[in-house]
């Protein structure tokens, strides 16, 4: 995995994310300031299941498998599209990764450690109150996802009486 920083297209492509709704041009320069930017090669990994980093990252180009691992291997559960987001939970609280993220075809990544982000803190509370309104939203969606798939698996097995 080999790091970039290109303040120009970082802010580019955090423009497009959900983690910049609410900012404004400013805000947006100040964020992508502090975040670097990866690029990775098709089945190249950002993170393993079960990592202790921290790092919250930003597809901003290409597709990411976000994986689990089960049974010795690793299977892909969910494709990111650009613009989405994944480690929010790790970045907010430290636990270790409940999931992987591996390329599907080359892809470019924003970054953000939790350091950098709480530095903002004093300088500009306003950015990062947003950013974490931002974290919430996302944490949000990926619940409710999770429950309406929870929701077409009991349906399919109540109407196939448990037969698969």
């Amino acid at each position: 995995m080999s790091v970039v920083i290109d303040e120009p297209t970082t802010a580019e492509g955090l423009r497009a994310s959900v983690l910049a709704t609410e900012l404004d041009t400013i805000e947006l320069a100040r964020l992508a300031e502090v975040m670097g930017q990866v690029r990775l090669r098709d089945g190249a990994w950002a993170v393993r299941e079960g990592e202790q980093r921290r790092t919250l990252f930003v597809l901003i180009e290409g597709r990411l498998d976000v994986t689990h691992r089960s049974e010795g291997s690793d299977t892909a559960v969910y494709r990111m599209a650009p613009g989405e987001c994944a480690g929010t939970r790790a970045f907010v609280d430290g636990s270790p990764r409940k999931a992987g993220l591996r390329a599907a075809g080359d892809c470019v990544l924003l970054t953000l450690e939790p350091d950098d982000f709480e530095a903002l803190l004093e300088q500009q509370p306003r950015l990062v109150l947003k950013v974490m309104r931002a974290l919430f939203r996302i944490t949000h969606s990926n619940l409710m996802r999770a429950n309406q798939e929870s929701d077409q698996l009991r349906n399919y097995v109540t109407r196939s009486h448990g037969r698969y």
